[in-house]
């Protein structure tokens, strides 16, 4: 007895979570007005512009995303491809003899409506069984046509204006590729290309600006198999590696997204994500903006003056939303964006011996007790930890100050800083403790111009030393 295909809405039910996420990521910032500076250059993620403008060169018109599919029979692949659509607000103002002026605000009772590129969500599905992905493949073509509307605007019961809305064509192209793998385990490599197929050019002299409302903003892929597992590309099985390591993704990067750690589901994004990401419990919506926190989006938008609300609400819906979540947030809500403990350890052995009446006369000085005046978390404090001769065995090699490695940063480590870095050499300055009992290497990075300064500082580069290869024992000089 088989069990039946969970259906597509299922399969992304909780990674259209962290989707959305992506899809919004910086599409408003605080303080949520269209008039703020940092709001005026927009869509910063994901941008697939036209392959015809000339400026394409400096974006991109396709993403590609390599995966790993351990299938198990014949299951069905879906493909969700997700983006923003531009449409470009602007705002007019009623004249007496019935025609309308466009203006730079409209200022009504309750909002400051400007003009605003708003970002419509559009999706394009497929569901093709895997065994039609050899060959050439599926191709899906998509297209989305030309969309104008008017809203008017009214001050009570008068006309005051309108904003205008328009949306520009734009095409697009979803293929789906399989290849077999050679290996212990039946693995397929599945590569899914994004595109913009769009034939506009913009005359040649066109800006940015101008080529946005016809680009692909945000742009993601969502990836769901009915039977059978993707492959972690950031931490694979060991018999996969080889394999994991032939892929290659342009412009995006895939994950592993499926709800409770399973791996049927992954998400391809343009920001750099680890496996199984997840969306804080204690977020009380979207703010629009991973680089703060919320606590602090929530106290800063409450803040606002109102006249700055008002121009907030009429920036966009999503804009407003942001102002009535902060408007309307009960003190205990607020209070759980202060902080969340994730996970507690145990800590077990003996129980330290009862201080004598003498010791509980006075607190202890974290200066004094034999450590020649320096605190109990200066290595210093502790004959027995030397940063500069201490070592760490690292492949059976003995690695301190003035050993040089190779950078391999791991799966734990999903800052893009640190992924620059990889397969770079670099100097070990030092062997440091933690207070838990862990192990960091302090280090420069080979050719870096600055690495005089950083020493000099005391400012490096950390890493473990499972994310190091070491190149040459070095004496210490």
């Amino acid at each position: 007895m088989t069990s039946a295909a969970p259906a597509r809405e299922d399969l992304f039910a909780h990674a259209r979570q962290i989707a959305d996420a992506v899809l919004l990521e910086g599409y408003v910032l605080y303080p949520y007005r269209a008039s703020a500076a940092k709001n005026r250059m927009r869509w910063q993620f994901g941008v697939l512009v036209p392959p015809k403008w000339p400026g394409a060169a400096s974006e991109h018109s396709l993403q590609r995303t390599e995966c790993l599919l351990e299938p198990r029979g014949n299951p069905a692949l879906h493909a969700q491809v997700r983006f923003l659509h531009a449409q470009r607000r602007t705002v007019q103002r009623a004249r007496a003899d019935g025609t309308y002026e466009t203006v730079d605000a409209l200022e009504l009772p309750d909002r400051v409506v400007r003009p605003w590129d708003e970002g419509v969500t559009e999706q394009v599905d497929l569901a093709v069984e895997v065994s039609r992905l050899t060959g050439d493949g599926v191709r899906l073509p998509f297209a989305l046509p030309v969309h104008e509307e008017s809203e008017p605007l009214h001050d009570g019961g008068r006309l005051v204006g309108r904003q205008l809305r328009r949306r520009e064509r734009v095409a697009g192209e979803l293929h789906l590729t399989a290849t077999e793998l050679d290996g212990p385990c039946r693995v397929l490599r599945l590569t899914a290309t994004v595109r913009n197929t769009g034939d506009w050019s913009g005359d040649g002299d066109a800006d940015r600006e101008a080529a946005l409302p016809h680009a692909l903003l945000s742009a993601h892929l969502l990836l769901g198999v009915t039977s059978g597992a993707f492959l972690s590309l950031t931490d694979p099985p060991q018999w996969a590696s080889g394999a994991a390591a032939t892929c290659r993704n342009a412009h995006t990067w895939p994950v592993l997204a499926g709800a409770d750690g399973n791996a049927r589901t992954v998400l391809s994004s343009p920001i750099i994500l680890e496996d199984h990401p997840r969306i804080a419990p204690e977020s009380p919506g979207a703010l629009y903006d991973a680089t703060e926190i919320d606590e602090i989006l929530a106290l800063r938008t409450a803040a606002l003056t109102d006249e700055e609300k008002r121009e907030a609400r009429g920036t966009d819906d999503r804009a407003a939303a942001v102002i009535d979540l902060a408007d309307s947030m009960p003190p205990e809500v607020l209070e759980r964006l202060h902080g969340a403990v994730r996970a507690l350890r145990e800590v077990t052995g003996a129980a330290p011996p009862p201080a004598s009446p003498r010791a509980a006369a006075a607190p202890p000085d974290p200066f004094d007790g034999g450590t020649g005046g320096a605190p109990w978390w200066d290595p210093a404090a502790d004959a027995a930890v030397d940063p500069v001769r201490d070592r760490v065995l690292v492949d059976g090699t003995p690695v301190g100050a003035g050993s040089r490695v190779a950078l391999r940063p791991g799966p734990r480590r999903t800052d893009a800083q640190d992924l620059f870095l990889h397969g770079r050499t670099a100097v070990v300055e030092a062997v440091l403790h933690d207070v838990d009992g862990g192990v960091h290497l302090a280090v420069t990075v080979d050719g870096d111009p600055g690495a005089d300064i950083r020493r000099e500082q005391g400012r490096f580069l950390y890493f473990q030393p499972d994310e190091l290869a070491p190149l040459a024992a070095v004496e210490d000089t």
